[in-house]
C-alpha cells in the first residue's frame, strides 16, 4: 500500500498521476506482478479524474491510497467534502463532466461512501488482461 497527501489544486492532479505510475511500476519490478499496459493506463486515468474532481469540487486536503490485492489496484480519494457525486446521463453534447462516466466504464468496481469528515471514493482496475486478448470489463 501507498499514500500520499494532496492539497486541492489544479498542480496535484499529475503529482497523483505520477504517484500512481511509480507505485505500479514498483509493482511490477519489487514485487513481481504483472501490470499490463492498459492498467498502467487506467489506474493513472482514474487516478487524474478522481484527484480532479476533488480540486474542482473539494476544499482543503486530498488523501490518495492504493493497494494491490487479488489482481485488482484499490484507488481510495478521500476528500472533506460532504457532497456525493451525482453520475450524469449520457449527453453527446455535453463538453466536459464526463469524468465519473470514465471512471465507471473502466474500473471493476466503483463506490463513494460518505465518512465522518468528507467523503472517500473507491474504485479497482484489473492488473492484467485476460489471456485470451480481451480486456477484463466491470463486474457487475
Amino acid at each position: 500500500m501507498a499514500s500520499a497527501v494532496y492539497e486541492a489544486e489544479p498542480s496535484c492532479i499529475g503529482l497523483a498521476r505520477d504517484f500512481a505510475r511509480e507505485f505500479l511500476t514498483d509493482v511490477q519490478a519489487v514485487h513481481g506482478l504483472p501490470v499490463s499496459a492498459r492498467a498502467m493506463d487506467m489506474v493513472q486515468l482514474v487516478v487524474s479524474e478522481l484527484v480532479t474532481n476533488v480540486c474542482k469540487y473539494a476544499p482543503g486536503p486530498c488523501l490518495l491510497d492504493l493497494e494491490v490485492s487479488g489482481g485488482l489496484v484499490a484507488v481510495s480519494v478521500w476528500d472533506s467534502a460532504p457532497v456525493l457525486p451525482v453520475p450524469r446521463a449520457a449527453d453527446a453534447g455535453r463538453i466536459g463532466q464526463h469524468g465519473m462516466e470514465i471512471v465507471m466504464a473502466v474500473c471493476q468496481s466503483f463506490s463513494v461512501e460518505r465518512e465522518p469528515v468528507g467523503k472517500r471514493t473507491r474504485a479497482s482496475v484489473a492488473l492484467a488482461d485476460d489471456p485470451a486478448g480481451g480486456i477484463i470489463g466491470r463486474l457487475l
